[in-house]
């Protein structure tokens, strides 16, 4: 994509609030990715420390995580392997290409992170839609990660625990409400309160170590079943093709890393969008490799029956599943707080352009605030956590807001992108760039519209 010969949004600044408030409350960049501070002075000459190699397994890891134990129950919905295998196939095409006009538009904007862009490219109106988004999609998500650890945790305690099983037998130690608070308070809670999460980078490094190995765990599983496995119905078809929509939630909350991509492009040696378009298409070639082979696997083993989280279909005393759910664990109890950490910072970002303060002259509120915003926000995702247990219920409702991140958001800057160019004569390329932006925007806008409504009138009201 060819840089255009004018500027983006020049006069963003201008906006009733404050610009410089806020500005440095950067978001969603990974504990692994070191960038250089933007300087007005250099604007576009400084250069990260990451290799295009780095790079794309940096891609990876934001990209993979807990909601591949989703995808399995995302083939049986769209209607077999068929059907789920083309619908990534199709919606790939668009990661990648939301994923290169971000870069695309970082660079001509010389903003570093998804938010900034946003404000940069688009406007005042649909910066602060956007980082509304990423503040309701980051909690949501942190709720799924609780409702995980509830799940796993109940697995392993059944297969810990050799008492019969009696009416009324069940102790209040082994509540699930109990076990998910708890290990929220003792783990969760305390991670999430520090101002920084650089620290978070090791244990991140073996929560991807456990994301791979539960994906080994069920291919294998799959390959050299287990005896007492019951052949089971497996739909080659689905049952409407409407149906088939309601994989696309899974599949956008499984790929959506583009609110982190960009961070990921500015820290490498050499940004540049014909580099970052290989390093993203084989980045998302491996994760649709983890995926596929997640999904494809999962439910050929339970067909039409595997269970929201697929972990949960097999039996508690499986020891190598047991330890994919102990790695499981230790991947959303580290992701927890790097999730908060960015929703944390959205907020205090648009506090900050609301009432017009900069960053140094609220130093001394700033620890009081973020005190109260921490416990407040592990407060609710922990109420909701304990009364929705089940996982597909929320990431229905987030799914429709990764589609945002992926589609909508990428084609609105693609579109002002290409009308802030100052040419005298439309090319045909321009205009085809216009007319996928515009495409991207409204591919987007159905899925949030559909897989919301699908939310709130089937799943919430089930």
């Amino acid at each position: 994509m060819a840089q255009g010969t004018g500027s983006i949004n020049s006069d963003y600044k201008d906006w009733e609030w404050s610009d410089d408030a806020g500005e440095r409350a950067r978001l969603l960049q990974s504990p692994s990715v070191e960038t250089t501070p933007k300087s007005g002075e250099s604007q576009g000459n400084s250069l990260g420390a990451t290799s295009a190699l780095g790079a794309v397994f940096i891609v990876v890891n934001a990209a993979l995580g807990a909601g591949l134990l989703n995808f399995p129950a995302a083939f049986s919905m769209a209607g077999g392997v068929a059907a789920g295998i083309a619908l990534q196939m199709c919606m790939l095409i668009f990661i990648i290409g939301g994923l290169v006009i971000l870069a695309y538009c970082s660079q001509a904007s010389n903003e570093r992170t998804y938010q900034e862009v946003v404000w940069a490219v688009c406007g005042k109106v649909p910066g602060v839609l956007c980082e509304v988004a990423i503040a309701v999609y980051t909690f949501g998500t942190c709720i799924a990660f609780l409702i995980i650890i509830g799940d796993q945790e109940d697995k392993i305690i059944a297969a810990l625990v050799t008492e019969p099983e009696e009416a009324g037998s069940s102790r209040w130690y082994m509540d699930r409400k109990f076990t998910i608070s708890i290990t929220a308070f003792l783990l969760i809670l305390p991670l999430s309160i520090p101002k920084e999460i650089g620290f978070q980078k090791y244990a991140s490094s073996l929560s991807v170590i456990g994301t791979w190995y539960v994906t080994a765990v069920i291919i294998i599983k799959y390959i050299w079943p287990d005896k007492e496995l019951v052949p089971v119905e497996i739909p080659t078809s689905p049952s409407t093709w409407t149906a088939v929509f309601n994989a696309v939630p899974t599949i956008c909350f499984g790929f959506q890393c583009h609110v982190s991509s960009v961070p990921v492009f500015n820290s490498m040696k050499q940004p540049e969008v014909k580099t970052w378009g290989a390093v993203v298409t084989a980045a998302m070639v491996i994760a649709l490799f983890v995926y596929t082979g997640t999904g494809v696997c999962g439910f050929l083993t339970f067909g039409a029956g595997v269970e929201q989280d697929v972990l949960l279909s097999y039996p508690s005393n499986d020891i190598p599943v047991a330890l994919a759910r102990a790695f499981i664990i230790l991947c959303v109890l580290t992701s927890y707080p790097i999730l908060h950490f960015c929703g944390r910072a959205v907020l205090e970002g648009l506090w900050l352009r609301y009432t017009g303060v900069t960053v140094e002259e609220d130093v001394v509120r700033e620890r009081r605030r973020r005190l109260l915003q921490t416990v407040s926000w592990f407060l609710l995702t922990l109420l909701l956590a304990l009364f929705i247990p089940d996982i597909g219920k929320v990431i229905s409702v987030i799914g429709g807001l990764a589609a945002c991140f992926i589609f909508v958001f990428p084609g609105l800057c693609l579109i002002q992108a290409k009308l802030s160019e100052i040419q005298e004569t439309r090319a045909i390329s321009w205009w085809a760039l216009v007319s996928y932006g515009v495409f991207m925007v409204t591919l987007g806008a159905f899925i949030f519209g559909q897989t919301t409504a699908n939310a709130i009138f089937v799943d919430l009201t089930a």
